[in-house]
């Protein structure tokens, strides 16, 4: 596979010491020798891809827990553009604890200039009842560190609608992330996936209901807002140009390729995929085809995700033609309830069309 035009690379690191209840991404418990052995696989896949990339981001799993070292390593075989945005996921236990062994000098001389970390709430009891084994001074010091070592684009993310959420925990939560230096925050309503702890005891989990979450959210955007984050996606604000470059090429139905054991990728037109088997990957089993992508719809829904909107122009320049006037129609129709901002430029959601966004989507496609 060869690569000209800089393009985003994604890298799983698929290992936790621990699942939260809430989380179905693929990821076990790192067996001995098998960390080196999966570090040693991505390097040579990078190596295989060849390529240029603009953006980097280590996703998981827990990508802090294979060590500063190892991110070294995959990062020494990755050809970068100058200004090229790296992301690691760090989990505030493996890296803010008191006896911790991370090391963000490491990571910041190899490249890394972003941070992407699991608050979820400022309250330590909610953190706990999220899974998560780190308290609140655990984040506030990996955030330090990492900053201490050149790393000043901290990005935080926030959990909305767990149990016995309140908005004054929510405010408190918001104000950690202002407090903390932190340049970007993702706030996410939790979901119940099929397959976690939570979806086993989902019936006996005290949620705040609908309304109390759609509440939840819309403070969450004024909070954010006040707070100097603006908001750039349904789920995602940030100081002004901070917000996530990687994450804006997903979005942006812009290409991309995924490495590593159930990662996914989106080129020439087509979208393949690693199984979720760490073994198949580090045997060197190939991706699987998973299709063509990026067509009209999809391009669509993915653009209204951002608050930039669908915008005519693009979608003339990418596609060859104007937008379907049904297209714009439909939107036109969700405007008087105030969900749909159309303009001369494009088609926008409103903060509260993005709480029915997959009702408000559907509905213009």
């Amino acid at each position: 596979m060869t690569m000209t035009n800089p393009i985003g690379l994604y890298l799983h690191i698929p290992f936790c010491n621990g699942k939260c209840p809430y989380c179905d991404f693929y990821s076990v418990s790192p067996q001995s020798g098998t960390v080196d052995r999966y570090v040693d696989a991505l390097c040579r896949e990078i190596d295989r891809a060849g390529g240029v990339y603009d953006t980097v981001y280590f996703g998981g799993g827990t990508p802090s827990l294979i060590g500063s070292e190892n991110i070294a390593k995959i990062l020494s075989h990755i050809n970068r553009t100058p200004c090229c945005e790296v992301t690691l996921e760090c989990n505030p236990s493996d890296t803010g604890g008191v006896n911790s062994t991370f090391d963000f000098s490491v990571i910041a001389k190899s490249g890394v200039n972003r941070i992407s970390m699991g608050l979820q709430s400022a309250d330590d009891a909610e953190r706990k009842i999220l899974g998560r084994r780190s308290g609140c001074d655990d984040v506030k010091r990996a955030i330090e560190r990492a900053k201490k070592a050149g790393i000043e684009n901290i990005s935080l993310d926030l959990m909305l609608g767990i149990p016995f959420q309140t908005a004054e925990n929510l405010e408190k939560s918001v104000e950690f992330c202002k407090s903390s230096g932190a340049s970007h925050v993702s706030a996410y309503i939790l979901k119940i996936e099929e397959g976690t702890p939570f979806y086993k005891i989902k019936n006996t989990l005290t949620l705040p209901d609908e309304d109390a979450t759609c509440d939840l959210y819309l403070s969450a955007v004024s909070l954010l807002e006040k707070a100097g984050f603006y908001q750039y996606e349904i789920s995602n604000f940030s100081k002004k140009g901070f917000e996530s470059r990687h994450n804006l090429k997903y979005w942006r139905c812009e290409e991309y390729l995924g490495i590593g054991a159930a990662a996914h990728s989106f080129k020439d037109g087509k979208r393949f995929y690693y199984e979720r088997s760490i073994d198949g990957f580090i045997s060197g089993k190939p991706p699987v085809d998973d299709g063509f992508g990026g067509d009209e719809e999809e391009y669509i829904m993915l653009a209204l995700r951002l608050c930039e909107g669908l915008n005519f122009e693009r979608f003339k320049e990418r596609f060859g033609h104007p937008l379907p006037e049904k297209t714009i129609r439909n939107a036109k129709e969700l405007e008087k309830h105030g969900l749909v901002t159309v303009d001369s430029n494009g088609i926008s959601l409103t903060v509260n069309g993005f709480l029915v966004s997959n009702s408000v989507i559907s509905h213009i496609i």
